[in-house]
């Protein structure tokens, strides 16, 4: 039985995952999400700073360049995805104007719900990870247009007019056929594309922040990484859906309404710093330390060859040296995605003895339990990683 599971994930799973982990379109949205983390990894620190203001009121405010931070993301990703799109396409001559083609349509999208919540200036929640999902339908929408239209040109081969000329004219009929698709939609026929995108993704975001959507993402977490599949390819559905609940998180907190039953959990800051992954993807710094202690040889230099990696959530060393396509770890990773997150929603939501991280912290190399105090300041939080 269990040689057939084997043989099926190495024959037939994988390589179709393998093909989707590089699809074109998968590789763009995921490197554009990635491409912004300077930006979310330099909020974490502001939003860190921040805590400063609660006992110095006379500083002046880090939730500002958090906010010019971690509050712009989607414009990033709104201008990345068609750019990387046209460089993986071979259209490099496109692909800044595609991606401020993708910018025009997105500010487009957002701009009928910025202008019924009456917000001043940049600080309207869609620019920030409230707005990625549509950033991402923008993005694709442009790059399918801008790619469509990528080898067409106004003039032949052998015309005398400059390639530059020609590039600009050229241009203009996708970035033309882009913008008035957005101003007839959204601005002539009023059809809210920012609260429609959001309503046919909104369905993933509630379910993750449920125990049954914990338990079923982390799981898929270990199962690819098992099989060395990156749970990178997770990037484009899971980030924005992460992002968006601790920002949401934040708010409550400002705003003074935060309580347990309203809290976002499932964010990375309880994934990646508080209660989950130490070590990295599967909770494996315990297994590096069981294999240290071995009497193996073989996994001795293995366990300490990637001692110092795991302290810093690093796990590549281990989980293709040890784990992947060996079923007697490969098993006890996929428990991992199962009764770890069960463990803690457990004892922050139903028995809350820790708090659920109401901060920005994507910082996931910092090592716990330093990241566990830093997101939480509680000695009740250490207890439950200790348990974990």
């Amino acid at each position: 039985m269990m040689d057939t599971l084997i043989n099926w994930l190495e024959n037939s799973f994988a390589p179709k995952m393998t093909k989707v982990n590089n699809n074109v379109w998968v590789v763009s949205i995921k490197d554009a999400i990635m491409q912004t983390l300077p930006f979310i990894l330099l909020g974490s620190v502001f939003c860190l700073l921040a805590i400063l203001n609660d006992y110095f009121p006379s500083l002046p405010s880090f939730w500002e360049p958090f906010g010019w931070t971690m509050g712009k993301i989607s414009l990033f990703v709104a201008f990345l995805i068609p750019f990387n799109l046209m460089e993986k396409q071979r259209l490099r001559k496109q692909r800044f104007i595609a991606g401020m083609t993708s910018l025009v349509l997105f500010l487009m999208v957002v701009t009928p719900q910025v202008v019924a919540d009456k917000t001043i200036g940049f600080g309207h929640d869609s620019l920030g990870a409230g707005g990625m999902f549509a950033a991402i339908v923008c993005g694709i929408f442009t790059g399918l247009v801008m790619g469509a239209f990528g080898k067409f040109s106004f003039f032949s081969k052998d015309s005398v007019i400059p390639d530059f000329v020609r590039s600009w004219f050229d241009s203009m009929l996708p970035i033309g056929i882009v913008i008035l698709t957005g101003w007839i939609v959204v601005l002539l026929m009023n059809v809210d594309l920012y609260n429609i995108i959001l309503s046919i993704f909104m369905p993933i975001a509630n379910f993750i922040e449920t125990p049954y959507g914990f338990v079923l993402m982390l799981f898929v977490y270990c199962f690819l990484y098992s099989m060395g599949i990156s749970s990178w390819v997770l990037t484009p559905v899971t980030k924005p859906v992460l992002l968006s609940a601790i920002t949401q998180n934040i708010a409550l907190v400002a705003a003074g309404t935060a309580t347990v039953s309203n809290l976002n959990l499932v964010t990375s800051e309880t994934i990646y710093s508080a209660y989950l992954w130490v070590g990295g993807i599967g909770c494996t710094l315990p297994l590096v330390i069981m294999m240290i202690r071995s009497r193996s040889k073989k996994l001795k230099a293995l366990g300490t060859a990637s001692l110092v990696p795991g302290i810093f959530n690093i796990n590549e060393p281990v989980v293709f040296g040890a784990i992947a396509w060996n079923p007697i770890l490969m098993i006890p990773m996929w428990l991992q995605g199962i009764i770890l997150p069960i463990i803690v929603w457990i004892f922050t939501k139903v028995i809350p003895i820790a708090p659920i991280p109401t901060m920005l912290f994507d910082l996931w190399y910092c090592p716990f339990p330093f990241a566990t105090w830093i997101v939480t300041k509680s000695f009740t939080a250490i207890f439950l990683l200790a348990i974990v």
